[in-house]
């Protein structure tokens, strides 16, 4: 059996470094969007 599942150094390391920066930025992003929400939710009055 022969390991075909290596990738090449080069390229492929670019690639996972840019997917993990894209997914570190989906994050941040979606973290900015709950603190938001949970910022202008806690403004109104509330119903008794």
């Amino acid at each position: 059996m022969s390991d075909d599942s290596k990738k090449p150094a080069g390229p492929a390391k670019e690639t996972d470094s840019r997917n993990f920066k894209a997914g570190i930025a989906v994050g941040i992003g979606s973290a900015a969007i709950v603190a938001a929400l949970l910022y202008a939710r806690s403004g109104k009055p509330r119903k008794k």
